[in-house]
């Protein structure tokens, strides 16, 4: 069954904000950013319908990016959960790989997600074949349970050895665990991850169950809710591979929703970029306190089955692959003990937030040396809850560049020029130390803050094109208004390549195939066509790292599995290993659902827009570069849909502003894009 393709609403609920994007193909699109309600999160949600004045009742699909389970994980916010798993192997989440929370030195400190005496072993044992080494005690296994719900446990991970090669003991304890442990919060750690590393996939399990319940509760309140203002259609929920799932279904797989803001940020980035022309992009997303990077080939993002969110916290699910920096506007510039200067990773946060806010910030941070370089509007401090000046953003950078030699401006730009290069890392993270060159690239700028560090970014990098799109502000909350469905398998196969059997590898991917096309049969949701990506994970035999290999054929023969793999070893690394035996390890299928086609046009109303530049123009003030520069500002929303801008210049609008430095060019296309052009500064 496929609801009517009308009326959309993408939802994403940030940190600070909750961003809200109906669109409606008769009546075109409505904008909303109200603070979000961290206490409930779905108070804010409801607030962002209110602030757009749109009627959930006249909605046929809302798509919501949430960080519910992101920041249960992250804050150790966590149900309490137990786990049983195969006797001898109790410390498994604690063991972990060859690794240490800091490179060097033995400090740091590690805890596990569940706790060493709400992890209970039992006698069973399945070889890696598959075979019965042990037969599942029953007995200890319901002992077990009771006493972990007697220790107060409100969710359950089922986690054997060798499940994977084998899931018929763990497939018997879930079936045991729906008679004796009350609620539905049992995660099977097969059922998840069919992977052969017990520590991977005992965390990512764990992950799953301890926040299952908090987002199960969530879901259900905000779909509650929604109903009681006449809402009568499917709720879809942003996982973090890109793709979404049904409110009815998420908590299953909770896990899967870890990311879901930053991957609606890189779908929507893809989304655009193709529509443009521009479909090999690094999206670059900087807010308040971090900026996340990605990268997209072919209007692809690339997607990691190893993401780990913190030190010895692997989550070997399918997400989209991004990577985050502590420089947000927010972030505060220091001396360090050294004399030398820094940037973040410490953020003044939203309260007391830089101290441009307003709200008692007293401490430099990068929005402040945007205010006080002319990049930002002076006039937005007339509005701050407290009264500020720009002397007083004068002074606190006066104290920070004293030690350095520096008066007030030139340390405000030595911030800046810090912050951008450790930018530019983050970047070269998802290209460089990936294979890819830079120079390949256009340069996605979103965020609050992005596009006003962009252009500096991409001549760091030699990155020749930045595209601006038209809401940069409330990319994420676009990315779920367009987000395809997506259902992503694995399968672990773990042989020689010269031992493998090639023809039940086939049958692997057939099977994913067909279960990811009932899964999306199964969704409410209209789609217009269905994509088939498949690809495996191999290594050279003695390697314990992964290389991800895509395929065109879901039936490859063993030939051309060596061939694609020297290949992509070779072009990661550039070397090649003719000597050592490669091996198969897993067997990966996403299917893709295509949502129907928006305008993207829309976001921005044509009725505001000026028939000249010199009409879109709101003023000059001065501007930082080189020097002290006088440039215009221009009214985002105002320019001609052929507008062509030459720097220095500002383009202002609602939730951002872009600074085009000497030398750069941009140019506004057909959905309202700016694409930037560097040119010799």
């Amino acid at each position: 069954m496929s609801a009517p393709t009308g009326a959309v609403a993408g939802i994403d609920v940030g940190g600070t904000f909750t961003d809200l994007v109906h669109y409606d193909p008769a009546l075109g699109v409505r904008l909303a950013k109200v603070p979000t309600t961290l206490e409930n999160q779905a108070l804010g949600v409801l607030a962002a319908l209110d602030a757009a004045g749109v009627d959930a009742a006249a909605l046929d699909l809302i798509v919501h990016g949430t960080t519910t389970t992101t920041n249960a994980v992250l804050e150790r916010r966590l149900c309490r959960t137990g786990l049983i798993t195969t006797e001898g192997f109790r410390d498994v989440l604690e063991l972990g790989r060859r690794t240490r929370p800091r490179a060097y030195g033995m400090s740091g400190t590690f805890r596990p997600l569940i706790p060493r005496d709400l992890r209970i072993e039992i006698p069973e044992r399945m070889d890696a074949r598959g075979e019965v080494v042990t037969p599942l005690d029953e007995d200890a296994l319901r002992a077990a349970m009771a006493q972990l719900l007697e220790a107060g446990c409100e969710a359950l991970v089922i986690h054997f050895l060798h499940a994977y090669a084998n899931p018929a003991h763990e497939i018997r304890a879930g079936e045991i665990a729906a008679e004796v442990w009350p609620g539905s919060n049992v995660t099977m750690g097969h059922a998840l991850l069919s992977e052969s590393r017990e520590f991977e996939r005992g965390v990512t399990a764990a992950v799953n169950a301890s926040v299952q319940p908090l987002l199960r509760r969530y879901v259900e309140n905000l779909a509650d809710r929604l109903a009681e203002r006449g809402y009568a259609n499917d709720l879809l929920v942003m996982n973090g591979n890109g793709g979404m799932v049904s409110a009815r279904i998420v908590a299953h797989e909770a896990a899967k929703t870890v990311m879901s803001g930053p991957a609606s940020g890189v779908m929507a980035a893809a989304y655009t970029g193709r529509r443009a022309g521009i479909p090999d992009l690094l999206t670059y997303d900087m807010g308040g306190t971090s900026t996340d990077v990605a990268m997209i080939r072919g209007a692809d993002p690339a997607v990691s089955h190893e993401i780990e969110i913190e030190y010895a916290m692997p989550i070997h699910l399918p997400m989209v692959d991004v990577r985050t920096v502590g420089a947000g506007g927010g972030s505060i510039a220091r001396v360090n003990a050294a004399g030398l200067l820094e940037v973040g990773p410490e953020s003044a946060g939203s309260v007391p937030g830089p101290i441009c806010y307003g709200r008692g910030g007293t401490l430099p941070t990068i929005s402040d040396a945007n205010m006080l370089l002319g990049r930002m509007d002076p006039a937005r401090l007339d509005a701050t809850p407290e009264r500020v000046t720009m002397e007083g953003i004068a002074s606190a950078f006066a104290a920070l560049g004293a030690s350095l030699g520096l008066d007030a401006t030139q340390a405000a730009a030595a911030v800046l020029m810090i912050a951008n290069a450790k930018m530019a890392d983050a970047v070269r993270m998802v290209s460089i130390s990936l294979g890819e060159d830079p120079r390949d690239f256009a340069l996605f700028a979103f965020g609050g803050a992005g596009p006003l560090h962009a252009t500096a970014i991409a001549r760091e990098l030699g990155v020749p094109r930045v595209l601006v799109p038209a809401r940069p502000g409330i990319t994420n909350a676009l990315g779920c208004v367009v987000a395809d469905l997506r259902h992503d398998f694995v399968n672990t196969v773990n042989r020689p390549l010269d031992a493998v059997d090639i023809e039940a590898v086939h049958a692997l991917f057939a099977q994913q195939i067909e279960a990811g096309r009932a899964a999306i049969a199964a969704e409410r949701v209209a789609v217009s066509d269905v994509r088939i990506l498949s690809s495996v994970d191999m290594q050279f035999i003695g390697q314990t790292h992964l290389l991800r290999v895509p395929l065109e054929t879901p039936s490859p023969s063993l030939e051309t599995l060596r061939d694609l793999f020297s290949a992509a070893y070779f072009r990661r690394f550039q070397v090649e290993l003719p000597e050592i035996r490669p091996a198969l390890v897993n067997v990966n299928t996403s299917v893709i659902g295509r949502r129907p086609e928006i305008d993207l046009a829309a976001l921005i109303d044509s009725a505001g827009r000026r028939a000249t530049l010199a009409e879109a123009k709101t003023g000059t003030r001065r501007v930082w570069f080189d020097g002290w520069r006088v440039v215009p500002v221009y009214r985002r929303e105002h320019l001609p849909a052929d507008a062509v801008l030459e720097g220095p210049a500002i383009v202002e609008q609602m939730d951002t502003t872009l600074v085009l430095g000497p030398g750069e060019r941009a140019k506004q296309d057909t959905d309202g894009n700016l694409v930037v052009t560097l040119g010799s500064a």
